[in-house]
């Protein structure tokens, strides 16, 4: 830090360690507590395990929010059964509400098409998330997920300088590669001085219908290995669940039935508030 500061990071051109670049949510939005739900690479399921904690949020009578910042590749609303587009007034843009009262914003809520492309670059992404926290009204938050896009890149890095984030799940699959997945997620988060909450494995196995033992498709997992060479606690193991899938395609994750993220959201709840 120059001797001459005057402490105002956001148009200070100096690379500074105390530099910050927090930015205020709307100002009728008190958010007490915000977890990022990460990975290194795409198709391990983190907007499923999103939805789910945040459906189990709000079963324990929590005032639950999603807000997704995966851009260009949004499935929030389409998880939730949510269509039509978000509303605004001069104060900021309205989230969408789902069946149960998840409030959720998202780019399919903006568009005129759910199928139309978002082909923008990775600066006006980055600030797009930026206003979904800024700009969006979202009343009294017990908890918000943030639904982050697969990767290190422009939205993570703005995720983890303009909102203030308690802590972050990193979601994981069974696969051989996990390691350096997770690694990519966890150094990232320390990089950032970003809690990582613990690990959850997605796709984990199958249950057989008839004989309802657990099969492994991805073979074994390295989850145990990985979690102790990080020093991560897991979380939780979800398997490939066919009417779990059926209820995402639907619209009707709110329905689901299992309790395979109970220590997560253990975990979860036991984190300190601090309200902003």
């Amino acid at each position: 830090m120059s001797k001459d500061c005057e402490h105002n990071c956001k148009d200070c051109k100096e690379e500074c360690e105390e530099r910050d670049l927090t930015e205020k949510p709307n100002q009728l939005s008190k958010i007490k507590k915000v977890v990022g739900v990460v990975s290194g690479k795409g198709g391990v399921g983190k907007s499923i395990i999103t939805s789910l904690l945040a459906v189990l949020e709000e079963r324990a009578g929590l005032k639950t929010a999603i807000l997704d910042a995966d851009i260009t590749g949004p499935s929030i609303p389409k998880a939730f059964g949510i269509t039509g587009r978000a509303d605004a007034c001069d104060l900021g843009m309205f989230p969408a509400k789902s069946h149960k009262g998840i409030k959720i914003m998202s780019t399919n809520l903006l568009l005129e098409s759910v199928t139309d492309p978002v082909i923008w670059r990775g600066p006006l992404i980055a600030n797009m998330v930026k206003q979904f926290w800024t700009d969006v009204i979202w009343d009294h938050i017990d908890i918000m997920f943030i639904d982050m896009p697969p990767g290190t890149g422009d939205v993570p890095l703005t995720v983890f300088q303009s909102i203030p984030v308690d802590g972050i799940i990193v979601v994981t699959s069974p696969q051989e590669l996990v390691s350096m997945i997770v690694a990519k997620a966890v150094n990232m988060a320390e990089k950032m001085n970003i809690p990582v909450v613990g690990i959850i494995e997605n796709m984990s196995y199958i249950k057989c219908p008839d004989c309802d033992k657990e099969i492994k498709v991805f073979g074994e997992s390295k989850m145990e290995e990985t979690a102790k060479n990080y020093d991560l606690e897991i979380l939780g193991r979800i398997p490939l669940d066919p009417k779990l899938a059926a209820a995402c395609d639907k619209g009707m994750i709110e329905l689901f039935d299992g309790n395979w993220l109970d220590k997560a959201i253990e975990k979860i709840n036991a984190m300190p508030v601090k309200e902003v």
